[in-house]
């Protein structure tokens, strides 16, 4: 006898799902054949982060066969994006800085 780790609800022994919530009772990683090398590298990471479509893709393939370097790959993209948007915002703020304070703007008459 054991509980659902989702739900908590009581498990009968030989069950294979939950009866409450439908959870498998197995966990997910027994199910990965042993012959797949999933060792959530770096370098899985750093190309998500490089090019976060990539990381995206690989994310979403590799979820149930290689949960490690599926979970490097989506963080890197994820990393990535938003940094990206930070830069963004940033570089955003320092144009209309530079806007607000009149650098932009030419007198008649100076020869530039």
């Amino acid at each position: 006898m054991g509980y659902c780790t989702k739900c908590g609800a009581e498990l009968k022994d030989g069950q294979s799902f939950c009866t409450q919530c439908g959870k498998p009772v197995n966990d997910i990683s027994s199910n990965i054949p042993s012959n797949v090398n999933d060792d959530g590298g770096f370098l899985w990471g750093l190309l998500g982060f490089c090019v976060p479509v990539a990381g995206l893709i690989l994310y979403l393939v590799w979820q149930t066969e290689r949960p490690l370097s599926a979970k490097a790959a989506g963080k890197g993209a994820l990393v990535s994006v938003i940094l990206n948007v930070i830069f963004v915002i940033i570089y955003i703020i320092a144009m209309i800085a530079l806007a607000a304070s009149g650098a932009f703007i030419f007198e008649p008459g100076v020869g530039y």
